[in-house]
């Protein structure tokens, strides 16, 4: 037997029986409490039962080691003189030195190294089983990363944050809460008279606004985002610290946004945006880094122009979630039609939420990166985009090189500012209301101010009574007094000869009697045309969709509207029965009487003196039949004239009766339902002015 083998000879006849006999080599190395392992019976003490249990040649083989995630692991190392190549190189089977006591410690002692590189590989086991259920899967892209920075060993993973890591959830302002509860009470008011595409970009920008306000507010999400070939996963690469981002000349190369989190807490933000836990990473670890960027969520995104529909749709999709926004640009592609017109153009409002970075600029030699870079502002600034500059809020443009790392510093020191005043979120849902209410102009901002003035109420009170004859009721009210009051003061004689003309001339027929089918033909017309008249006064000035709601709203109401003219003039015209009489009437009725006694005495009496009756005196006969004669008609014009004043009056009551009617009817089928959605828009223009922070509303 060799010194070696003397050796462990010796240290096994060291250990104690209750030390070396509780392990079973082949098992899971963990040692049962009476002395057994896993509860199997028949397994004591004693170097017979481990002999008896080593009797396999793989029962001994080597323990794999158990590689770590990103960092070395103890079970990776064999124990110090117990590698595997002691283990195998033993002659001869075990079963042939079992009946040998020092062959037998041999096996013991195998069998407890072997326990013990078990232990450790149970124990990474079990650890690497509680990282895969707390850590998302690494996929193509962690394994890539992991294999060209296992020197550095950077923690490359998202962990999920456990309950005690939850951060606080966002909090707006005062003045964006105020802008948030207008726009939705903008959207309520106008659901009925807007379609849903014009309100679908204000619907989002609330859904979006409030589904941000539950998530964190001490993180900030900033994309990358950039043409082909403009270097943004570099620059992604280059401010993680570590190689996340597959970089590369096959185009494109970014197929999937990937996340990268500088702090717990972000694991919701990042479901919000719909990139799988297999795409999140952490960057290198650094004090310094995570102290300045720290509350950063960085996304590497697809290619804005993209051949693959799928990029950018994937593009649109995420630059309407995050907080903000880097631009990516290179010397080549800065002044690209695409990025202007589709994304810089439209995003202008955006400008506090947005960096402008040239990349590339070790490409440029002398003097040409600031001519870019100036060139560059000038194309901004056509773009309707704020620099921020001298102090100003705006977008911030620099220019740098990722692959020199020239520039970056700048850019860390920039963007650790932005994250660290947690604002970017609020100044995001700030621009995107502002968008929403840019958008929403047309349908809101009015060419004057509207409503319906005192003058068009009255016209269309004028129209409507006319088309029911008010004029003509009030006419016939004055004629039907003065007739009454020729029937009551005049003379009989007078009376008794119109009604025999009445009864013995009847209508000759040239003169048009209009049927009453005519009539009512002609007063649906009129009608007709005060509600449009009136409708279009109310509708001037307007956005098209109010106007159109408020022209729908008269036609719904002028619905019956002369049938119900028709009633309200039977019912408010002349009154039933005769008119009214004046107090002066008695008397003047009794001095006609008087007069048509006279009459009829002198004529008695002059028969009388005629017939020999009477003695003849002339002079009193005829002088009473004269006062009779002369005072009866001279009675009865006085009592028309006198009439003339009442019988005015009554038909100016008639008509204004039949007039307030009419514009009742008027007001309550067509002018309250005009005035209700001159206030509705009158109410959604204020809310409008909140949104759009004037000092007034529209209306």
């Amino acid at each position: 037997m060799s010194r070696e083998a003397a050796s462990r000879t010796e240290q096994a006849e060291s250990v104690p029986p209750a030390e070396s006999g509780n392990t079973r080599p082949g098992g899971d190395g963990r040692p049962g409490a009476d002395g057994r392992e896993n509860g199997l019976p028949g397994e004591g003490h004693g170097s017979e039962t481990r002999a008896a249990q080593v009797q396999e040649p793989e029962a001994v083989r080597e323990p794999e080691p158990v590689q770590g995630r990103g960092q070395g692991q103890p079970g990776e190392e064999s124990l110090p003189g117990r590698g595997p190549e002691h283990l195998r190189g033993q002659d001869g089977p075990a079963e042939a030195d079992a009946g040998h006591p020092r062959v037998r410690d041999e096996n013991g002692e195998r069998a407890r190294v072997q326990d013990e590189h078990a232990g450790h590989a149970r124990v990474h086991d079990d650890k690497a089983g509680t990282d895969s259920a707390e850590t998302w899967d690494d996929g193509l892209i962690a394994r890539r990363v992991a294999e060209g920075a296992e020197a550095e060993q950077p923690s490359l993973v998202e962990p999920r944050a456990s309950a005690a890591q939850v951060p606080a959830p966002l909090a707006y302002d005062g003045p964006l809460r105020s802008r948030l509860d207008a726009l939705r009470e903008l959207v309520g008011l106008s659901r009925t008279r807007l379609d849903s595409h014009t309100l679908a970009e204000a619907g989002r920008v609330l859904d979006e606004a409030a589904a941000r306000r539950k998530l964190s507010g001490q993180h900030t999400v900033v994309a990358i985002a950039g043409a082909t070939g403009s270097g943004k996963s570099q620059l992604f690469n280059t401010l993680a610290g570590v190689a996340i981002s597959e970089t590369g000349v096959r185009r494109p190369t970014t197929a999937a946004p990937i996340a990268c989190s500088w702090s717990d807490g972000a694991a919701s933000l990042i479901d919000r945006l719909g990139i799988p836990g297999r795409l999140r990473r952490r960057p290198l670890q650094s004090p310094e880094a995570e102290a300045q960027l720290r509350g950063l969520v960085l996304i590497d995104l697809p290619d804005h122009d993209s051949a693959a529909v799928q990029h950018r749709r994937q593009v649109d999709r995420i630059l309407k979630l995050v907080d903000a926004v880097i631009w990516v640009v290179d010397p080549e592609k800065y002044a690209d039609a695409v990025l202007h017109e589709r994304y810089l153009r439209p995003m202008a409002g955006h400008a506090e939420v947005m960096f402008v970075v040239l990349n590339q600029i070790d490409r440029l030699p002398g003097e040409a990166a600031d001519q870019v870079l100036d060139d560059l502002r000038r194309l901004l600034d056509e773009d309707g985009i704020a620099l921020g500059e001298h102090g100003e809020p705006g977008a911030a443009v620099l220019s740098l090189s990722a692959l020199t790392g020239d520039g970056v510093p700048e850019l860390r020191e920039v963007l650790g500012q932005f994250v660290t005043e947690r604002g970017a979120a609020g100044r995001r849902i700030s621009a995107d209301v502002d968008a929403a209410a840019d958008g929403l102009r047309s349908v809101y901002a009015p060419g004057r101010r509207p409503g319906l003035t005192e003058e068009a109420r009255e016209e269309f009170a004028a129209r409507l009574a006319d088309a029911v004859g008010a004029t003509a009721a009030g006419e016939a009210a004055e004629r039907a007094w003065l007739r009454n009051a020729n029937r009551a003061c005049g003379t009989p004689w007078l009376r008794l000869w119109r009604w025999r003309q009445k009864r013995c001339d009847p209508a000759t027929g040239r003169l048009l009697v209009r049927t009453q089918a005519d009539e009512e033909a002609t007063a649906r017309q009129r009608v007709e045309q005060a509600v449009r008249t009136v409708s279009d006064r109310a509708a001037a000035g307007l956005p098209v969709p109010w106007a159109q709601a408020v022209r729908e709203a008269a036609v719904r109401g002028s619905q019956g509207l002369s049938e119900a003219l028709d009633d309200l003039a039977a019912r408010a015209g002349l009154a039933p029965g005769r008119p009214p009489r004046p107090g002066w009437w008695p008397l003047a009725v009794l001095v006609q009487a008087a007069m048509t006694l006279l009459q009829v005495v002198g004529g008695l009496w002059l028969a009388g003196q005629i017939a020999g009756v009477m003695a003849p005196n002339l002079g009193v006969p005829v002088l009473l039949m004269v006062a009779g004669i002369v005072g009866g008609p001279i009675i009865e014009w006085s009592c028309r004239m006198a009439a003339r004043g009442p019988a005015r009056r009554y038909g100016q009551e008639a008509e204004r009766r039949l007039r307030e009617a009419a514009a009742g009817c008027g007001r309550a089928r067509v002018l309250d339902p005009l005035a209700a959605e001159l206030l509705r828009y009158q109410e959604v223009g204020e809310q409008y002015g909140r949104v759009t922070r004037a000092a007034a509303g529209v209306g």
